[in-house]
């Protein structure tokens, strides 16, 4: 059932970005005068299709849902009638071939604008900036960051959620330079302070599970949840090993425990590491030896986790602690131009460090972790499914504008040549091209979906 819901999860998210895509492709194509033959949604053997009286194009949903096709007239693919010529693909200007082949990316990225248009539009109440806890022996402790005091900007750039402070650490990954964080006091609000956090290699250690937030070292506002158990599951390393609801966890590997996120965070960053419990059951302190189970994030991370849940209590968040963000239309049709601008930099740049070994190859996702991170969305919250759309969408325009042959960017590439010499590039580079775009385009996605199976298991 969890293997349907998640590739139903993939197909609503997956199918409108490609079908859009290529929409762009098609609609531009239509425009310049170019006669479709074809407009498909998926690869390989069609599973359905309907075919236009008027128009003659054939629409068709195909088996493979990795991408999608528009079919123009072309006489490299095939004789063509002399009164029809003029509506081939390759006997248009090259500006013309430029528009129809970046239409597709352009509209990803429209897409994603237009998702964080309406997200930016939403109001939300969100946990303030202010530093909640300092973690020890992180670049934040190293550079005596206080704790309360507000997260204002990093490296200069200004930030207002904790989802735009994430997204700074995370650019800074594999990156050695100190990171320069500005706080504004929490005693004297005019008062901004920055400070230099000492980072090496940062973020390589990725089989620990931590965000950008726990490796640097800055977390918000937590609630301080009694660490009383009051469910265990009947499989989970906690109950086979002695644990029992009303259990209170006094300490672990003798580190004092006084709430139930520090212990989570410890039981979390030990998988398959025997710990010490300590608890209280009965006024009485018992020790025990608890084993987490070493489980897998959507990403790939490693994670311990006991099978253990807390005693539920009511949460109140301190005014402090709490932020409205509203904006208007106009300001957030800009701040989605920036947000899209700033995740497509970061995206290229994390690819140039994949390239370099700056980090590791192990980033790559594919398919399978695509479909788990949108079954997941969907388990959040709306704006989440937006969100992940928005992100997917923007990552589907990168990827396709990269100067790889049978990639959008590497025709791009093609055509400019053209404009630039008067004539195409003669057939057999272009075969060459071709046959070596698609060499790296199957490694990378034999890569990409090797990595996704490591993290199944």
């Amino acid at each position: 059932m969890t293997f349907i819901l998640t590739l139903l999860a993939a197909i609503f998210v997956l199918g409108p970005l490609i079908a859009l895509h290529e929409w762009g492709h098609y609609i531009v194509a239509r425009l310049c005068g170019v006669k479709v033959l074809t407009y498909s949604i998926g690869f390989g053997p069609k599973l359905t299709s309907w075919t236009s009286k008027r128009s003659g194009i054939d629409y068709r949903i195909s088996m493979l849902p990795l991408g999608g096709y528009v079919k123009m007239l072309d006489e490299r693919e095939g004789e063509v009638a002399k009164d029809q010529l003029h509506l081939a693909f390759n006997r248009q200007h090259p500006l013309k071939k430029i528009a129809i082949v970046a239409a597709g990316p352009i509209m990803n990225f429209v897409i994603a604008i237009a998702l964080f248009w309406v997200l930016f539009m939403t109001p939300s109440e969100q946990l303030a900036t202010n530093i909640g806890q300092v973690l020890p022996d992180t670049p934040a402790a190293m550079a005596q960051l206080p704790a309360g005091d507000k997260i204002v900007a990093i490296d200069g750039h200004q930030v207002q959620t904790w989802e735009g402070i994430n997204y700074r650490l995370a650019g800074r990954m594999g990156e050695t330079d100190n990171v320069s964080i500005t706080l504004q006091s929490a005693t004297d609000t005019s008062q901004a302070t920055t400070y230099q956090a000492p980072v090496t290699r940062f973020m390589q250690e990725r089989d620990q599970g931590k965000d950008a937030l726990s490796s640097f070292g800055v977390l918000p506002w937590q609630p301080n949840i009694t660490p009383t158990i009051g469910e265990l599951s009947p499989d989970g390393a906690a109950i086979k090993q002695g644990s029992q609801v009303g259990d209170t966890i006094t300490a672990i590997n003798e580190t004092p425990i006084t709430d139930w996120i520090s212990a989570t965070r410890i039981i979390r960053d030990s998988p398959e590491v025997l710990l010490s419990f300590t608890v209280m059951r009965d006024d009485k302190l018992v020790n025990l030896s608890i084993m987490p189970q070493g489980k897998k994030d959507n990403l790939g991370n490693r994670f311990g986790q006991i099978g253990a849940m807390v005693v539920q209590s009511e949460i109140v968040i301190p005014d402090e602690y709490k932020t409205t963000i509203v904006y208007g239309a106009g300001e957030s049709l800009i701040k989605s131009f920036q947000k899209t601008e700033q995740l497509a930099v970061m995206t290229v740049d994390s690819m140039g460090k994949m390239i370099s070994g700056v980090i590791g190859l192990d980033n790559l996702s594919g398919p399978i972790t695509i479909a788990k991170v949108a079954k997941q969305s969907f388990d959040i919250s709306w704006e989440m499914v937006l969100s992940t759309a928005a992100l997917i969408s923007l990552s589907l325009a990168v990827l396709n504008l990269l100067p790889i042959p049978v990639l959008d960017g590497g025709h791009l590439v093609y055509y400019i040549i053209e404009l630039i010499r008067g004539k195409p590039l003669s057939e057999g580079v272009q075969i060459v091209g071709a046959n070596i775009g698609l060499l790296l385009l199957l490694g990378f996605m034999v890569l990409a979906i090797g990595n996704d199976i490591s993290r199944l298991f």
